[in-house]
């Protein structure tokens, strides 16, 4: 199933000195011709996504895990 996945959706692999987090990308970028704004949509994208998972319960089950 993985191979099948990858085929689907590029993967892409932070990493700073605190996290290392690989995302799948599901949106189609290419239709944004222009570098720059093709490059601030997917930021735009990464800080929504971002957002969206710090209010989910499954972000205060990850900070509980410290506990």
């Amino acid at each position: 199933m993985d191979d099948f996945l990858d085929e689907l959706y590029p993967e892409l692999t932070l990493e700073t000195e605190d996290i290392i987090m690989t995302l799948s990308i599901k949106k189609d970028y290419s239709q944004i011709k222009d570098f720059n704004k093709r490059k601030e949509e997917f930021i735009r994208d990464l800080h929504e996504f971002i957002n969206e998972f710090s209010e989910t319960p499954e972000s205060d089950d990850f900070v509980r895990y410290f506990d």
